[in-house]
């Protein structure tokens, strides 16, 4: 038998990014980035949610209206293909680590893929997304 890949990339999701969807706290930013891509393949909104930071802009939503938005957006059925990290640096003084990854995805059959560089914090439970600036190309 065969076991799944992640999604993220890794090798085998159960001992790849699961850990961290089922409570776990990812040791980094960049495996903060792997899980919440595996994340959004996977569907799985309530971690989606507690991995954003608390001054992101989502987190003004209730969790209702935050996943209402996620349910609509995962009915149009995107593919999350692949993902690429092509760069991160470890948190400044201030305390914001970067991860820069390319996304590939298909959505309603053409290609949805995008480059991202975003920002992450550690809120002193663990790494959250905070914010990222995407380059469609």
């Amino acid at each position: 038998m065969t076991t799944p890949s992640c999604p993220c990339g890794g090798v085998d999701f159960e001992s790849c990014c699961a850990p961290f969807h089922r409570g776990g706290e990812p040791q980094d930013a960049e495996r903060l980035m792997r899980s919440r891509y595996a994340a959004f393949a996977l569907r799985d909104v309530a971690y989606l949610w507690r991995t954003l930071h608390p001054d992101h802009d989502d987190r003004a939503k209730s969790f209702e209206t935050f996943e209402r938005g996620m349910r609509a957006h995962f009915a149009s059925k995107p593919v999350y293909q692949r993902l690429a990290i092509l760069g991160a640096t470890p948190p400044d003084s201030e305390g914001v680590a970067t991860v820069t990854f390319r996304a590939t995805i298909r959505h309603r059959g053409r290609d949805a893929s995008f480059s991202e560089r975003s920002l992450f914090v550690h809120d002193g439970t663990g790494w959250r997304y905070l914010m990222g600036g995407v380059d469609p190309g």
